[in-house]
């Protein structure tokens, strides 16, 4: 899928960067990089100290203990959505997911964390590459290099923190719906693996409604599929779970958390927190979440016709996010893709302006989803856990300024409509490429 705005060939490097009417060896472009990742990791233990008992960035991986938790669940013979994981938690995933994760509740949770620390890490790599390479960028040694000063980088920003403090699972699905959809349009089972990742997340579903309204009806019924091959191998292996889930368990958004919490970054959240409620108005919730819903879906229409199947992909996902009921800070690493559509146009030879706004649209996004800490003295307890005090990530637990708080309540959404929008405007007047183009690059 041509996914960038200039049709030229392929480059066989990074792109210099010029600075008063200078340019930057592609070698001190890598440089500056390389410095960046660094900075970012010294950065990321000034923001909750490594060693932090609890707070620190590898000293939690709670979510993966309630993977583990309910693989073992079903391994002893007990109701997995009846059960009260770690003596609270409720299980909110598909049956799937418990095949899925049975290997790691088979370790201890010592070496089941190290290992999906590493996962997390490695399929974020593999993202930032994947993001690359469907730009038209040549994956060369150099670019390695930059995508591993990526990696550091994200990681500031809270969804990606979150991914790995909570051992969260959202970084996977994304990159197999990425890996599947970035194909070439007549590429053999394109959808399958996404439909595997909508049976582990059902956000994914989503991806249907973009197949079919940019014309891949196969890729659409293929994906539905594959996600209905999820449901027949967990009906095999659980039934009477499986049959739990899908007869209505699976509709209850209230599992997942209270709506009015400050991590619910999804529209409804926004309205439950500003309205200080539990149960928002239905209809308020619509006349916001229906309008989004068409904007995603348009913006993301318009980015396909327009050769930018990377960008189209990433604005689904972060629909998703922003109309979904209960919307973690963790499930918007669609944010990674976002951030490296917006490096690669840093990195390309500038055009007049072009490579200030996208200066400007790469810091803006790094600060909007910054991890900010919160730091609140005094005994609080986690899960019924005891602690001397709490460090909090992301700009929504700011609330210092009221006049602000229509924004701090809810920042992604601002940046879905911020982005959507753009894309409007910026692309709308802009010729579609032809359907060869529209549906991937070969090879």
């Amino acid at each position: 899928m041509s996914t960038t705005a200039d049709p030229a060939p392929p480059q066989s490097d990074i792109s210099v960067v010029t600075v008063n009417r200078r340019r930057l060896h592609p070698n001190a472009v890598t440089g500056i990089f390389v410095v960046l990742g660094v900075v970012s990791i010294w950065l990321q233990n000034v923001l909750v100290p490594f060693r932090e008992p609890f707070w620190g960035l590898f000293d939690n991986q709670l979510d993966l203990e309630v993977y583990r938790a309910g693989a073992r669940t079903v391994l002893d013979g007990h109701r997995l959505y009846e059960a009260k994981l770690l003596g609270v938690m409720d299980y909110t995933y598909a049956p799937i997911s418990v095949v899925l994760f049975t290997p790691v509740a088979l370790i201890s949770f010592d070496m089941a964390r190290i290992a999906w620390t590493v996962a997390v890490y490695v399929v974020l790599y593999a993202v930032i590459v994947m993001s690359f390479r469907a730009l038209r960028r040549p994956i060369t040694w150099r670019l390695r290099i930059i995508a591993v000063s990526l990696v550091a980088i994200a990681a500031l920003a809270e969804p990606v923190r979150s991914t790995l403090w909570f051992g969260q699972v959202n970084i996977f699905p994304m990159a197999m719906i990425l890996w599947d959809l970035l194909r070439p349009r007549d590429s053999r089972g394109q959808g399958f693996v996404a439909g595997l990742a909508a049976g582990i997340k059902l956000t994914p579903l989503i991806f249907v409604a973009h197949l079919l309204i940019t014309g891949r009806r196969r890729a659409a019924l293929t994906l539905l599929a594959g996600f209905a091959s999820t449901i027949a191998v967990a009906a095999v292996a659980m039934p009477r779970d499986t049959w739990t889930y899908w007869s209505g368990t699976f509709l209850d958004s209230d599992r997942v958390g209270s709506p009015n919490v400050a991590g619910n970054q999804s529209l409804r959240g926004a309205l439950a927190n500003l309205l200080d409620s539990e149960q928002p108005p239905m209809a308020a919730w619509l006349a916001l979440a229906l309008p989004a819903l068409a904007l995603g879906l348009c913006a993301a229409r318009l980015a396909h016709t327009r050769g930018h199947e990377l960008l189209a992909l990433t604005l689904i996902g972060m629909t998703a996010c922003v109309v979904s009921p209960m919307t973690w800070g963790h499930h918007w690493v669609w944010f990674v893709p976002l951030g490296v559509i917006g490096v690669d146009q840093l990195l390309r030879t500038p055009v007049r302006g072009r490579t200030v706004v996208a200066g400007i649209a790469v810091g803006a996004l790094l600060l909007v989803t910054f991890s900010w800490r919160t730091y609140i003295p005094g005994l609080m307890f986690y899960v019924e856990v005891p602690h001397l005090h709490a460090y909090y990530t992301g700009l929504f637990f700011k609330n210092g300024v009221a006049a602000l708080r229509w924004f701090t309540v809810a920042p992604y959404s601002w940046v879905f409509l911020v982005t959507a929008v753009a894309t409007v405007l910026v692309l709308r007047r802009t010729p579609a490429v032809t359907a060869g183009l529209a549906s991937g690059p070969k090879g």
